[in-house]
């Protein structure tokens, strides 16, 4: 096993830059996630690291040993695609043991590999078969399999359950995150989805327009975002953003008001903040109340309601503002649509961000974290 380092490492295609001056730090046996919007460039930073592209400037080294000029054969990765890309006319046993085939690995050896991984993903009852007896699960696993006989010291998985259904993406994460814990390899993630990221990752890398946003532990992010972007971007529904002005600062907490319908003292760093300066309230869904359970309150007429069975998603339109504040209500909600409603804002779950979206840093403490 290995863990992986990146210094500097940037990329570029002609006069584009697609990955900026990536520092990372990924120990070995971690579980990474990169996950961000279409076209951040996490699937090229990943390409990198397995030698599919190469680096413009900056190091890579793997297990200590810097990887820039190394062919992809001889870095001890091994890359499970968004794609199966099996062989259609090929067994899942000899779809498995292919690239042992041409790497000329001894037959007994291949076999031992191939039953070995087989029983770990679950997949003895089907190696005769052929790719077209399988469900779309199974097919991923065998795609995992392949990779898992080369036995490398990183595994790479770029998006790989994009093509699953719904129910198939749950179960196949919880396949996943029982494979990592049983292996103890290094592992990194390629995903847009950030519950994949919540679910799965020991560590989340968030990238935005080719460079790092944050880096820490799921509900770090989650709770402790560094920028609007990164609180825009973990959690689902997004985080609601109201605009405020600052009314008073003291070193630990910062007065502000909501649209001239509240006032509320937030506890976050107030050492970079000034009196007067139009900032960005952040709340999320869940976190806001029942307006008989806070002394803070937002009025507004209500949008749209979709109701979930296990929760109801409000959406509410607050006089003057453009956006609708989406409360998450954890249990079915008896409101109808075009009735005005108020809700509780609690402050100790709010976050504040500058106007170049900056996080004030929260001082409130959160579970888990």
């Amino acid at each position: 096993m290995a863990g992986v380092i990146l210094r500097n490492v940037s990329k570029t295609f002609g006069d584009v830059t697609i990955s900026k001056d990536i520092n990372l730090d990924i120990n070995d046996g971690e579980f990474v996630v990169f996950v961000g919007p279409s076209g951040c460039g996490k699937s090229t930073l990943l390409r990198m690291i397995a030698g599919l592209e190469d680096i413009s400037s900056g190091d890579l080294l793997i297990g200590e040993q810097r990887m820039n000029d190394v062919p992809p054969a001889e870095r001890g990765v091994g890359m499970v695609f968004q794609s199966y890309a099996l062989y259609p006319h090929l067994s899942v046993a000899d779809n498995m043991s292919f690239g042992l085939k041409l790497a000329g690995t001894h037959k007994t050896e291949i076999q031992q590999r191939v039953l070995q991984a087989a029983d770990i993903l679950q997949l003895s009852p089907l190696l005769d078969r052929q790719p077209k007896a399988l469900s779309g699960g199974q097919r991923q696993r065998v795609a995992i399999g392949r990779t898992l006989v080369a036995e490398p010291n990183v595994f790479l998985l770029d998006e790989p359950l994009s093509n699953l259904d719904a129910a198939l993406r749950v179960q196949m994460r919880i396949e996943l995150a029982r494979l990592h814990k049983r292996l103890g390899c290094t592992m990194i993630y390629v995903t847009h989805d950030q519950i994949e990221a919540m679910t799965l990752a020991h560590k989340i890398v968030v990238l935005d327009g080719g460079a790092i946003s944050q880096v820490g532990k799921p509900l770090e992010l989650y709770h402790y975002p560094a920028n609007r972007f990164v609180a825009g971007f973990i959690g689902s529904p997004k985080m609601n953003f109201l605009p405020v002005t600052v009314l008073a600062v003291e070193p630990q907490q910062v007065e502000v008001e909501i649209m001239g319908q509240t006032r509320l003292w937030l506890t976050v760093d107030g050492s970079n903040v000034t009196v007067g300066e139009p900032m960005t309230l952040g709340i999320r869904p869940e976190h806001l109340l029942d307006a008989d359970s806070s002394q803070h309150q937002l009025y507004g007429e209500i949008l749209v309601v979709e109701q979930l069975g296990n929760e109801t998603q409000i959406h509410l339109q607050l006089p003057g503002y453009a956006e609708p504040l989406v409360y998450r209500h954890h249990d079915v909600a008896v409101v109808a649509e075009g009735v005005p409603l108020a809700i509780g804002i609690p402050a100790e779950r709010c976050h504040l961000f500058h106007a170049d979206g900056r996080a004030c840093r929260r001082l409130h403490p959160e579970p888990g974290v």
